[in-house]
């Protein structure tokens, strides 16, 4: 008796995209790149691994570097890490390359963090982001929100409001890290165990924590806004103004703040009112005008939003918005004669821009109309014996018209069916 093979499974955390899900994701990737391609973003692809130190300098002290991040040795003994998130690669290509500014970026592709797997958050998860580099023009931030709006728009999400912040500037900063640090200090005993570290090294990294002792200390923590210096208030009131302008819809939340050191400015999310779960955020961001510098760039602002697409579709179905596309097949071929015309009429069709497809293994004429029936093609093209022998093409409507049917000749099949479907000859 045989031994029965091992069946292999994704890894804990990763999953497959079967076709019946891929068509969606291909048609929310193609609306944000529309959507950011409109506003003059251009694609920039980077590795999915880098130089561990690309996220590691930037990142020093956080969950994501400490304990999420994928990390390993090539076969030349240079630490590296698959890429955790998407700004730092995009940002450690503008040191390197240097290019004209502004620099106006989308990315989009999987990442990688080792947390535990729940819904819409995998260990392999995918993102959409835009980063735009090289001004610090209030106005530039407003036009990034946009994008990230006009996107969660397209898709037809209405509750997901967008909450805005800001860090201020690094004198708003220093002399709010102190006062928090100095209230954090006074009440360290009530502070969960894992944040207690952070406060006197990284006291902003607290405000971050998820861990219900440490948030009910926090919720009566001094807030940023009460520290912001003059030239901090006014890049802020502009961000505002130009949101209102455009008709976005905005809250205040005091509390969003980033706790790594080359923040500033404005940060903000668009979070889910439909998502029944802590992790509802699909799409945050922000300006860091310290990161370039960090990876050994010349000093240079930049801001940006990263959105995950795993998420996004969860706040889809939770609002029952943005169903998976229909069929993109346009003609089945079903032949039971000897298989040569399926072969030559989808090949002629497909030349014409024609999305066509048909049965193979020699199926009987039932078997090939349920297929092409499943497939969703508007038209079916019938050959048999009969068919075969007069030269001719029996052309079945499967929708509109359903069982309306013509017989033409072989030689005027492409003309007839481009006709059907209502395109140019």
């Amino acid at each position: 008796m045989s031994k029965k093979a091992n069946i292999f499974r994704t890894p804990i955390g990763t999953r497959d995209l079967m076709p019946s899900e891929s068509a969606r994701w291909e048609a929310v990737t193609n609306v944000f790149t529309d959507v950011a391609s409109r506003a003059g973003f251009c694609l920039v692809d980077t590795p999915i691994f880098e130089d561990v130190g690309v996220f590691s300098r930037i990142g020093e002290g956080t969950d994501v570097v400490g304990k999420e991040m994928y990390e390993f040795r090539d076969r030349s003994d240079r630490p590296m890490a698959l890429r955790p998130e998407g700004t730092a690669s995009v940002c450690r290509a503008f040191a390197q390359h240097r290019p004209p500014v502004p620099w106006k970026v989308y990315y989009r592709g999987p990442y990688f963090r080792y947390e535990a797997p729940q819904a819409g958050r995998f260990r392999q998860f995918h993102q959409f982001g835009i980063e735009s580099i090289g001004s610090d023009d209030p106005d530039i931030d407003v036009e990034v929100i946009a994008v990230a709006w006009e996107v969660l728009r397209s898709v037809g999400l209405q509750r997901v409001p967008l909450v805005i912040n800001s860090m201020g500037d690094p004198d708003t900063r220093a002399r709010y890290q102190e006062a928090l640090r100095r209230y954090l200090s006074n009440r360290l005993s009530e502070i969960d165990e894992e944040d207690k570290d952070k406060v006197e090294s990284h006291p902003l990294r607290v405000l971050d924590s998820k861990r219900p002792a440490t948030q009910a200390v926090t919720n009566d923590a001094p807030k940023i806004g009460e520290f912001l210096t003059p030239d901090a208030e006014q890049h802020f009131d502009r961000v505002k103004d130009g949101l209102g302008s455009l008709d976005i819809p905005f809250a205040i939340e005091p509390t969003l703040v980033r706790g790594l050191d080359y923040y500033t400015h404005t940060t903000f999310e668009f979070q889910s009112s439909a998502l029944e779960t802590a992790q509802n955020t699909v799409c945050g961001g922000g300006r860091y005008n310290g990161l370039i510098e960090e990876l050994g760039g010349p000093p240079t602002p930049g801001i940006g939003f990263g959105m995950g697409i795993e998420r996004l579709l969860l706040a889809c179905d939770a609002e029952e918005s943005f169903p998976s596309p229909g069929s993109d097949t346009q003609v089945w071929v079903v032949d039971v004669a000897d298989g040569r015309s399926a072969r030559d009429l989808t090949h002629q069709l497909r030349n014409h821009g024609i999305v066509a497809d048909r049965a193979f293994d020699g199926r009987s004429m039932r078997s090939q109309m349920r297929s092409a029936d499943r497939s969703g093609a508007k038209i079916a093209l019938i050959v048999g014996e009969q068919e075969l022998a007069d030269r001719t093409v029996a052309i079945r409507m499967l929708r509109e018209d359903e069982g309306e049917q013509a017989v033409v000749p072989r030689e005027k099949t492409l003309t007839e069916v481009q006709r059907l479907l209502g395109l140019d000859p």
